[in-house]
């Protein structure tokens, strides 16, 4: 019996802790273990990979700030983690961000929206920028990732947003329209914050697959 309880908070603990369930909902060991086996799985997929695209450039500052005072376009957060398929941490991760101004429009001239950040041993990272504009080319809405690691595949993939009018509010729908979005996964709920600063916020958790 003891055991068993000990296992049942150690799901539990992992279960919150991922996000997965709210502490004090009451559940039956076998919904959780089923919810605990459904996030592994899940955690060990590789992202889904993306094209690079005509715009990627190199030497980016190492700068977490993306958004200037005054800046046109809505405040945006991106938050997120870096792991591998085994569920380790990855120390020394190096994560490019890139995306287009409110307009749609790519700086080529410098390194507006441009990032290269470096995850340390926590493998986290953390980005203050704007929600990036719509263009002809590809209508959705979307932050380009390039993540290199040692050890590990370089991945190039891309986040896109559910609340993207592109989507006409459902992304299981209509994410396929023009092949624009390769994976639904790529797509991530959006949390607006209306307390001191509006902002918009995503999480864009990181999976690599060892070279």
């Amino acid at each position: 019996m003891q055991d068993h309880e000990l296992r049942r908070r150690d799901i539990l603990g992992e279960c919150i802790a991922k996000g997965l369930l709210l502490a004090g909902v009451p559940m039956t060991s076998a919904n959780l273990f089923a919810l605990y086996q459904k996030a592994e799985q899940k955690a060990s997929q590789p992202t889904p990979a993306e094209v690079l695209g005509p715009f990627y450039k190199k030497g980016a500052p190492n700068a977490s700030r993306l958004r200037k005072p005054g800046d046109p376009g809505f405040p945006l957060k991106v938050v997120g983690k870096v792991w591998n398929t085994r569920g380790e941490k990855i120390p020394g991760t190096r994560v490019d961000i890139w995306h287009a101004d409110h307009a749609g429009l790519y700086d080529v001239q410098g390194y507006r929206y441009r990032a290269q950040l470096d995850t340390g041993e926590s493998s986290e990272y953390s980005v203050q920028t704007i929600m990036p504009g719509h263009y002809p080319d590809r209508p959705a809405q979307h932050i380009h990732y390039m993540i290199t690691a040692p050890g590990h595949r370089t991945l190039v993939t891309q986040a896109y947003f559910a609340t993207d009018p592109y989507f006409e509010g459902n992304p299981d729908k209509n994410h396929t329209k023009r092949g624009i979005v390769s994976n639904r996964e790529l797509i991530r709920t959006v949390k607006l914050f209306e307390q001191g600063t509006p902002h918009a916020e995503i999480e864009f958790d990181i999976v690599l697959e060892k070279a």
